[in-house]
């Protein structure tokens, strides 16, 4: 759903300059390779495609502070609420990006991640767009490549049809999945982090469906 346009927020977003990248001063080939130089600290590397609210980042940053998060958005209004998430928490492990994952591999080198979470994404659900679904086998390749060796994807959807097409395509990719839930919530896990979406249409009684996806 596209969100009405804040044009506020383009001046706004610059109080957190200390810790985003808004989408007039973008991450780019600079940052490529070199995140351990931007977070001034060698450490894990964790990667959500699609942050939202940051809801999710924000609290998986917080109980883990030995870990870099980064959390990628295309919305910048949506990333403001985010970025003001990680200021209130003072989070100093977290950055956050105005970016296109279209263009992922511009800004990562091969084996710069140790894991991708894709939480909610749009599930593109006509036919003719299954290409754009984050879990679709062409950006599976690029995840590849981007990951260590070993590295992992933790993917989380209410949409069936998605969760179940993106099986199918983790298994034309020849990857390991793991820990495969198809009603999260009924296992009462209490290290579920979840995203405001999750929160909500949790509430209506929709399923969540989770997996965890190892790339050897």
């Amino acid at each position: 759903m596209r969100l009405r346009r804040k044009p506020w927020v383009d001046k706004a977003i610059h109080d957190f300059d200390a810790f985003v990248f808004p989408k007039d001063a973008p991450a780019s080939e600079e940052q490529q390779g070199h995140w351990t130089d931007v977070f001034s600290r060698t450490a894990p590397l964790y990667v959500e495609l699609g942050t939202g609210k940051g809801d999710f980042i924000s609290q998986m940053a917080e109980r883990e502070p030995s870990v870099n998060f980064i959390g990628i958005e295309a919305q910048q209004d949506v990333l403001y609420a985010a970025a003001k998430k990680v200021a209130e928490l003072e989070l100093t492990n977290v950055r956050l990006l105005v970016f296109d994952i279209n263009e992922i591999e511009r800004i990562f080198a091969p084996g710069e991640v140790d894991r991708f979470f894709i939480n909610f994404c749009d599930p593109w659900p006509k036919t003719r767009h299954y290409k754009r679904r984050l879990t679709y086998v062409g950006f599976l390749e690029k995840y590849r490549k981007l990951l260590k060796t070993g590295g992992e994807l933790h993917f989380k959807t209410d949409n069936r049809p998605l969760f179940d097409f993106s099986l199918r395509q983790f298994a034309e990719a020849k990857l390991a999945v793991r820990d495969v839930s198809y009603d999260l919530h009924a296992e009462d896990r209490p290290d579920n982090i979840m995203t405001e979406y999750e929160r909500k249409f949790s509430g209506f009684g929709e399923k969540i469906n989770r997996c965890e996806v190892v790339f050897p």
